[in-house]
């Protein structure tokens, strides 16, 4: 009873751009493909974190619209799901990031894995910043990113790849950094 209410005061009058989403192991993964839905289709959210064992399947059957678990794992309740789906989703919310097309920029907004970022110093311990990012140079900067963005995600994820809707200059790098496996 009390989800139910709680769900009715905060949405009285649920409309089709409203959802009531469980927290569940039984859930469908939650993707950036998910956050980016979630933003784009709906106004209101309104999750359920419940402790996985406590609540009634009536909640899951007749009050939510959609089942979400955040990964193949158990925790002792759905409130760090919550959290994360909620972080996820406010990123892409015009104001919550300093920079607005910064989120675009992040791994997995495509299915790619964002390319290595560095900071100052240029050198630290003899290790330095590629030499190419401190050229001034902003489109072989770019191109450099790129290619290491699919460099990473080719040794860390290839999985990832499969989904990633190539262009020809993500091709053409893909094949620069196959010559240099071979190489090397």
């Amino acid at each position: 009873g009390p989800l139910f209410e709680a769900c009715e005061s905060v949405l009285p009058q649920k409309g089709p751009r409203d959802r009531v989403i469980f927290l569940s192991p039984a859930g469908s993964p939650f993707t950036q493909d998910k956050a980016k839905e979630l933003y784009r289709d709906y106004n209101h959210l309104v999750l359920i974190c419940g402790h996985y064992e406590g609540v009634d399947h009536r909640v899951e059957e007749y009050l939510a619209d959609e089942l979400i678990s955040i990964g193949d794992y158990v925790l002792t309740g759905g409130e760090l799901g919550a959290m994360v789906i909620s972080d996820a989703v406010a990123r892409m919310v015009p104001g919550v990031l300093g920079d607005a097309g910064s989120a675009a920029g992040d791994s997995f907004y495509e299915p790619i894995l964002e390319y290595p970022q560095y900071t100052k110093p240029v050198d630290y311990r003899g290790w330095k910043v590629p030499e190419i990012l401190v050229s001034g140079h902003h489109a072989n900067i770019a191109r450099w990113r790129r290619k290491e963005a699919l460099r990473r995600t080719l040794k860390c994820r290839p999985d990832l790849l499969a989904k990633l809707q190539m262009t020809a200059e993500d091709k053409k790098l893909m094949a620069e950094i196959a010559g240099e496996e071979e190489e090397s």
